[in-house]
């Protein structure tokens, strides 16, 4: 069992894809916008702050936390502010690969594991009446970069090289692997 610290109904659904044992506790740290870090960098920082504001309240569980962003040319994009924002970060997006980062951390007790994976997205080129059809759907609002891989953007991606689940928000090997290290089962094996 481990508290989940995110409200993010994708890395709910990934953990109950592999079958992991968890509560969810979203936390209210605050996250760094990302000026003079490396995407890799601020999503890391991002997953051990939000980690460490849901230790006092998981009252010994262990703690799993993410942050994901999208980079493109050096430049971190994360969710959009409004539909404007997305439509300008799908224009940006269309007809190139830009790079999804993912920081993952495991705190147990006061064993805390932190890592990003990292993988790499080619978009098709994308006409303004896609981008705004898509955007009209609502669905880029709430998702780093303003796309689902795993909803409706799926149509726009012609190659992902790396996790598939790290695009969608959570990384399960990488999650598996600091799991291990920090000695936290992630299965509910009274449910197997």
């Amino acid at each position: 069992m481990l508290i989940l610290a995110s409200a993010s109904p994708r890395r709910q659904a990934l953990l109950r894809q592999i079958g992991a044992s968890f509560r969810v506790m979203p936390t209210a740290a605050e996250e760094l916008g990302g000026r003079g870090l490396s995407p890799e960098a601020l999503v890391c920082e991002n997953a051990r702050r939000k980690a460490l504001a849901a230790l006092p309240e998981a009252a010994g569980v262990p703690v799993l936390a993410a942050d994901t962003v999208v980079s493109l040319d050096g430049e971190i994009f994360g969710k959009p502010r409004d539909g404007a924002e997305a439509e300008e970060m799908l224009s940006r997006l269309s007809g190139r690969c830009h790079t999804v980062y993912t920081g993952v951390a495991v705190a147990a007790g006061r064993r805390m594991e932190v890592a990003a994976a990292r993988t790499i997205v080619e978009f098709a080129s994308l006409t303004a009446e896609e981008i705004c059809r898509y955007v009209a759907t609502g669905e880029p609002l709430d998702k780093a970069g303003a796309y689902a891989v795993q909803g409706r953007a799926a149509v726009f991606i012609t190659r992902i090289e790396g996790s598939f689940s790290n695009v969608v928000g959570l990384p399960l090997h990488l999650t598996a692997v600091l799991a291990e290290r920090a000695g936290i089962d992630l299965y509910d094996h009274d449910g197997a």
